[in-house]
């Protein structure tokens, strides 16, 4: 008898990768995972080694209990907005430049400079982190190492370069890049020459994530132990297969995932409609409040789905699970303690602490941003600090949140893994977004979604199987308590200091 055909899906996560076999409908058989460095040479800036990220795939899918006959296909997820530098046979000519690395900021100023009309087809806002600023960055500043590249990729595109030998991008990932433009859904030739960089670096984008884009040739077959030839799929970018995973793939629900950064995602109907045309502007860095004010810029993206013709927008805070982890490290804390401290009832007097260490992204567009606590007494122990930062972090998701187009519409919040697993955090964002939160569960979203995706490139799976298969069944987890009031009071505290804090605009 012959054993059921089975997925690889490989999600490329900031911090480390996570691999799953699945069923051609998603449902996971066996998972590993493989952490990786980021290194932070100078302020603000933001690299890993791509050999890194294939090192930790080989590794973990080597941990994967697998037959590899039953492997019928290859899906992929990555992190967003990167930039991966390389040669035509795919090695990389410098570390790649992540989403969080903020050295660019002076590039904005090219994009402030093209016309509204320019900017506004972009559909993403002008920040840096983003690949079109990094690549303008390495154009003023390693010249010589862009003009030994043939290829600028985001980091999935990458990994499936190393997968097949062949070169591509793809919408869900092309979206987010500034280089992209929303209305004719190909690369932006005026952004790309106001930038000053080759047009041709720049891979041509297949119509959509479930596309198989290669076969696995006979070297990654071997550095992966599974056999050559298996289709791969053109992948989708991290919040695009979340939200395949997660099954938000029509209008009507809005899903938060915080992991190292926080994501707020609602599918649209796209560009130039009532629920994705008119994004909300930035808030001015100088106001005492951070009270919203008109900008030339949006604050939420706009980017395709995985999907042949969808799109989502979403609200995206750098200030998640980063942040966390520093505070973590700080104070000696495990994870447990952490999120422990968030089950209690908040003081008035409780330290403020701003989670921004490397700047923000919705709603505030400022890389200048920085962290604080503020308000200390000597009253105050070492668990009103570990409160204090796990409450920032659920104020900057609710300021997130608040920019979103439609938020103020909706009625309940789908949760999806990540760090929303625990309770009291549940808890705590329940309160502060004034939302009820529920649960899927589907450990892993983003890479359930890349199995779905190689079952689609595999021929084992449609989007309409997908679709009909529905949401998987969500638990109600959390709700708004009395405990709001408190913190409304507080969230105004937070976002005065944020304020007063705020670099000059």
């Amino acid at each position: 008898m012959n054993a059921r055909p089975t997925l690889l899906g490989v999600d490329l996560g900031t911090s480390s990768v996570k691999v799953v076999l699945t069923d051609p409908l998603g449902r996971i058989l066996d998972q590993a995972s493989e952490a990786y460095p980021v290194r932070r040479p100078y302020p603000g800036w933001a690299e890993t080694d791509p050999q890194a990220w294939w090192d930790a795939i080989v590794s973990a899918v080597a941990r994967l209990n697998t037959t590899p006959g039953q492997i019928a296909g290859i899906g992929l997820s990555g992190q967003m907005h990167g930039v991966v530098l390389c040669t035509a046979n795919t090695t990389p000519v410098r570390p790649a430049v992540l989403w969080s690395d903020t050295r660019s900021e002076a590039e904005l100023d090219l994009y402030r400079r093209l016309p509204m009309p320019v900017q506004a087809r972009l559909g993403n806002p002008i920040t840096a982190g983003m690949a079109g600023p990094h690549l303008a960055w390495l154009r003023r500043n390693e010249p010589d190492v862009l003009d030994r590249a043939r290829w600028a990729l985001q980091p999935k595109d990458w990994v499936r370069a190393r997968l097949t030998g062949q070169v591509a991008a793809e919408p869900s990932d092309a979206s987010g890049t500034l280089l992209y433009d929303v209305s004719t859904q190909d690369w932006d030739a005026t952004v790309i020459d106001a930038l000053e960089i080759r047009r041709s670096l720049l891979a041509p984008i297949l119509l959509h994530s479930g596309v198989a884009a290669g076969t696995l040739t006979p070297t990654a077959a071997a550095d992966l132990g599974l056999p050559a030839g298996l289709p791969v799929a053109a992948g989708a970018a991290d919040t695009a297969a979340a939200a395949l995973g997660t099954g938000l793939l029509v209008p009507g629900r809005t899903q938060l995932t915080i992991g190292t950064g926080v994501q707020i995602v609602s599918i649209v109907t796209g560009p130039g409609t009532h629920d994705a045309a008119s994004l909300p502007t930035a808030p001015s860095p100088s106001a005492s409040s951070y009270a919203p004010t008109e900008a030339e810029a949006p604050v939420t993206h706009l980017c395709r789905d995985s999907t042949p013709h969808g799109w989502y927008a979403m609200a995206a805070s750098i200030t998640g699970g980063h942040t966390l982890d520093w505070v973590r490290h700080l104070l000696g804390a495990t994870w447990t303690e952490l999120y422990a401290a968030a089950d209690r009832q908040p003081q008035i007097s409780d330290p403020i602490f701003l989670p921004h260490l490397v700047g923000e992204r919705t709603p505030y567009l400022d890389s200048r941003l920085r962290g604080s606590w503020t308000g200390l007494g000597a009253n105050h122990t070492r668990s009103d600090l570990l409160y204090a930062a796990v409450e920032g972090v659920a104020f900057a998701t609710a300021d997130a949140f608040d920019a979103l187009p439609g938020s103020d519409t909706v009625d309940g919040l789908l949760l999806a893994g990540g760090g929303t697993t625990s309770p009291p955090l549940r808890a705590l964002l329940a309160d502060v977004l004034r939302q009820p939160l529920d649960a899927v569960d589907v450990p892993g979203a983003s890479a359930r979604g890349a199995g779905l995706l190689g079952a689609i490139a595999a021929g084992l799976a449609t989007f309409d199987d997908v679709k009909a298969a529905g949401t998987p069944a969500a638990t109600r987890v959390a709700a708004p308590t009395a405990r709001s009031v408190v913190l409304e009071l507080r969230r105004t505290r937070y976002r005065q200091v944020l304020g007063q804090l705020a670099s000059p605009g």
